[in-house]
């Protein structure tokens, strides 16, 4: 039987380039899986871009104009990020964003979207919320309300949101982000071992995760039996 390949995604839901990287994966797991039948193990990982932000989160404009200027547009997606984006079908509605969440609550959520094995499909859910819908992804109410939107049970979902169930986890897991590497986001770490930054082409992830691969079985049939 083939081994696992396991992909840990490191990224923030408030991160566009994360976004995009994930369609990309995505579409480059898809041309994978039609030639080779090595499984895939997807694994989210925590990093937050902004962790300053208070829990509350803040007004996006006051936020970029403290950041940027009294000049800084929220409204506004550069050029390079809108095109992008277009390609893998994401309309991006920066226009529609209100505040600047702090996003622990939105990763302690995918924490427990893994015991309902869902994590991807929520990813995706929580970046369109954001992107797309300009929905607060640091309210616990909007949390609750994307994650039924995936099949987890609201009550379940609260309850646990209200706790501090998967907090240390989070926490951990952001701690572990700069020593294996990762500095900003998206980082993809491949087998525990490789690790492939930024929003890669699918092209360049299809030939990366075949690399992966080969080792892979290369080294599985080396192993003594």
């Amino acid at each position: 039987m083939s081994e696992s390949l396991q992909i840990e995604i490191f990224s923030d839901v408030v991160c566009p380039w994360c976004f995009i990287g994930k369609r990309r994966l995505d579409h480059a797991l898809l041309e994978i899986g039609r030639v080779r039948t090595t499984p895939v193990h997807l694994r989210w990982r925590p990093y937050q871009l902004y962790p300053r932000i208070p829990a509350e989160g803040m007004d996006r404009r006051d936020y970029l104009q403290r950041r940027y200027g009294a000049d800084a547009d929220p409204g506004r997606v550069p050029a390079r990020i809108r095109e992008e984006a277009a390609e893998v079908g994401i309309k991006l509605r920066f226009d529609l964003i209100r505040r600047t969440p702090n996003t622990l609550l939105a990763h302690r959520l995918l924490e427990l979207a893994v015991q309902c094995q869902v994590q991807h499909e929520l990813a995706e859910a929580l970046f369109n919320a954001y992107f797309c819908q300009g929905l607060d992804v640091g309210n616990l109410d909007v949390l609750v309300e994307v994650a039924a939107g995936r099949g987890i049970d609201p009550a379940q979902s609260r309850a646990f949101l209200r706790s501090n169930e998967a907090e240390e986890e989070v926490r951990t897991q952001l701690e572990r982000a700069p020593d294996i590497g990762v500095s900003g986001v998206p980082g993809y770490y491949l087998a525990n071992g490789f690790l492939l930054p930024g929003a890669q082409t699918s092209d360049v992830m299809v030939q990366i995760i075949n690399r992966v691969m080969d080792k892979m079985q290369a080294r599985q049939q080396d192993a003594p039996e």
